[in-house]
This record gives structure tokens, C-alpha cells and sequence, in this order.
């Protein structure tokens, strides 16, 4: 999912996980923002982070953006990132057409978006 076992990523939620949440990958690090906002905690991190060259930050927010730009990170819009990683699965010969979730994937993917949304 990250491209190589050296990428490491970080997902930045609003907020205080809920009770008993767990990780949705062992690759995949999720950081609640807790009294901060989602945004501050993104800049935090890559205020406080070493080599901001190797750093992606994927947000629609513009400020965002800007700020990672700013820094200089590289900042991609949403769809711009899903595009990338079509891209770069059709010219490693994948039919991304065909690239499906297994069920407990779908599963997990799932019960995240229902603790965060059906509160």
C-alpha cells in the first residue's frame, strides 16, 4: 500500500479515538489530534519533522497545501493522489480496473467510517 517498506504513513483525524480503537494497518499510523485541530497537528508534525523533502502531505485543504509547500514538503491534492497511484500501477503493467479490497478489508475500512461518521 505504501510503495516500499521504507514509507511510512501517517493518517491525522480530528478529535479523541474512540474506546477500544485499533490500527486499520500495522504499516499505517493514526494520530487523533485530541485538543488541536487536524490541520495544526499536520503542521506540528512537519515543523518537528527532519528531512521535509521526503515528506507527501495529501489534503484538499489549500491552506494546507500552502503551508506544506511552504515548508518544503510536497502537497497533493486528493485526487491527484488517487491519479498518481493509477498511474503508477498501469505502468507497472497492474489493470487497476481489477484491483478490489478483500472483505475484511472492506470490513475494516467500514467500521472506521462508522465510528467516525455514526456517532
Amino acid at each position: 500500500m505504501t510503495g516500499s517498506s521504507k514509507n511510512k504513513v501517517t493518517i491525522v483525524f480530528d478529535g479523541y479515538p474512540d474506546a477500544g480503537d485499533s490500527q486499520i494497518d500495522s504499516d499505517i499510523a493514526i494520530i487523533y489530534s485530541r485538543k488541536i485541530s487536524a490541520d495544526d497537528k499536520i503542521r506540528k508534525l512537519l515543523e518537528e519533522s527532519g528531512n521535509k523533502k521526503n515528506i507527501v502531505v495529501v489534503s484538499n485543504d489549500r491552506e494546507i497545501q500552502d503551508f506544506v509547500k511552504m515548508y518544503g514538503a510536497t502537497a497533493m491534492g486528493i485526487e491527484e493522489f488517487i491519479g498518481s497511484d493509477k498511474q503508477r500501477s498501469q505502468k507497472a503493467g497492474e489493470d487497476v480496473s481489477e484491483l478490489k479490497l478483500t472483505y475484511t478489508q472492506m470490513q475494516k475500512v467500514n467500521d472506521e467510517f462508522r465510528k467516525l461518521w455514526l456517532k
